[in-house]
């Protein structure tokens, strides 16, 4: 197969989903990438910015050839999967399919189970404008520091991850710091953490770990900590650095560290409006809204740098993820049955994609996972347990949930109790009073709290 098949097939295909072929751009982007080409080569080729053509083009490229083609595509794997498509129409005698094509079966291969971050090359991301671009942007700040917070399984690390991808297309280290994987042991001191900090991250960056040169007990931890990366480590890289802490909430269940730590993050952020080598590190601090913990907040990270919490998808985008799976009844049915759905779970995207997921796989009908949703044998039985252990632990918190779940209308709740609801996703603020988030809570507590 040549590449004039191979634009060939992928003009068809394009076609067959959207009504239009291939752009001067999309176009230049396959060429630049069938000759091994890097963004930054095609960008210098075709007069287009490399951020245009990663940020914007590129992604959007690969995402509509998957629907296209109706398996995942990215640069690295396009021409194999455009000549399988190829190879496949000329057996078949037919046009390539799509994923517009409703008597398209997505294989169980091609599916994916949500569990975990969404991956990169995933058909199943779903982007939530602006919150990209915005995020994008700030990581190339000099000194930026980018705070993404949401529940549980709203997106949180799958976005973490493209803002690194993103920061090493522009030339960015990065280093990754999941709190969940620190042994417990680290949480005793605040020495200890701070050394399994700076431990860690030498090492992401290939650098040796010369902690007992820069440590002395006598200045403390955190200017210890501060006088390894300010002399050390921004010092031997030759090139900004993106320092992602994944699961922060796991330290909130330590105040004496937290108490420190948070601050020690501002404090790094603020020194970058006066030292330019604290320019060099931009920080991108991830954690669950679940966490609770009565922060100063004059001194924590989370009132500086740029806030990103995580929305629900809205009926468009939760339309456009069913397509991807290949349940183009969404598009007969104008919506109307994916209303019935997003009433019963709101528009979690992992409650979303689970659905989807099983609905893709026709292991039950919509009325079906409907009826079952709420109940302790649903597809939701594990969420649902979770939220459920949470709540035993605060019987206040519990009781101030039934109230809600078990009134007509919104009712008042105090502002604590509001806040650690809202902030777990069960209920939906209006002004002052609460209503459930979705019909899926409403029906399981109003059950499991009466």
């Amino acid at each position: 197969m040549d590449f004039e098949q191979a634009l060939e097939v992928a003009n068809t295909a394009m076609f067959a989903l959207s009504g239009r072929h291939l752009n001067d751009v999309e176009t230049a982007i396959l060429i630049g990438a069938w000759q091994s080409k890097t963004y930054e080569q095609i960008a210098s080729a075709s007069g287009y910015s490399i951020s245009y053509l990663t940020r914007d083009i590129g992604p959007k490229l690969w995402k509509l050839l998957s629907q296209a083609l109706g398996e995942i595509v990215s640069k690295t794997n396009f021409q194999a999967a455009l000549e399988r498509h190829w190879r496949s129409s000329i057996r078949e005698d037919e046009q390539p399919k799509s994923l517009g094509d409703t008597s398209l079966v997505l294989s169980e291969d091609f599916l994916e189970f949500p569990s975990g971050p969404v991956p990169l090359n995933s058909l199943f991301y779903i982007e939530r404008p602006p919150i990209e671009e915005r995020a994008y942007a700030q990581v190339s700040k000099p000194g930026s520091l980018t705070r993404i917070k949401a529940a549980r399984q709203m997106g949180k690390t799958s976005l973490m991850h493209r803002i690194l991808t993103h920061a090493k297309q522009i030339g960015l280290r990065t280093v990754i710091l999941s709190l969940q994987r620190a042994d417990s042991a680290i949480f005793t001191s605040l020495d200890k953490f701070l050394r399994w900090l700076c431990a860690n991250v030498s090492r992401q960056l290939n650098l040796e770990p010369k902690l007992d040169d820069y440590w002395d007990e006598d200045i403390g931890s955190k200017v210890s900590c501060t006088l390894y990366f300010q002399e050390y480590l921004l010092l031997e890289i030759d090139s900004p650095v993106v320092l992602a802490l994944d699961e922060v909430n796991r330290i909130f269940e330590y105040p004496e560290i937290s108490s420190d730590f948070l601050p020690l993050l501002r404090s790094w952020y603020e020194d970058a409006a006066e030292l330019e080598i604290w320019q060099k590190l931009r920080l991108v601090v991830v954690h669950a809204t679940e966490a609770y913990i009565p922060l100063d907040i004059n001194q924590s990270p989370f009132n500086v740098g740029l806030p990103i919490k995580l929305p629900e998808f809205s009926l468009e985008q939760v339309q456009d993820l069913a397509v991807r799976h290949g349940l183009n009844w969404v598009k007969e049915e104008k919506g109307l049955q994916l209303a019935s759905l997003l009433a019963m779970i709101g528009g979690h995207p992992y409650l979303v994609r689970l659905a989807l997921y099983h609905l893709a796989r026709q292991e039950m009908s919509l009325e079906q996972l409907l009826q079952t949703s709420p109940t302790v044998a649903g597809i939701y039985s594990d969420h649902l347990r979770h939220h459920l252990a949470n709540l035993q632990e605060q019987p206040q918190l519990a009781a101030a949930l039934k109230r809600v779940v078990i009134a007509p209308e919104a009712v008042p709740l105090e502002a604590i109790a509001a806040y650690k609801l809202e902030s777990m996703g069960l209920v939906k603020l209006e002004g002052n009073q609460a209503i459930p988030s979705c019909e899926l809570y409403q029906l399981y507590f109003r059950e499991q709290l009466s």
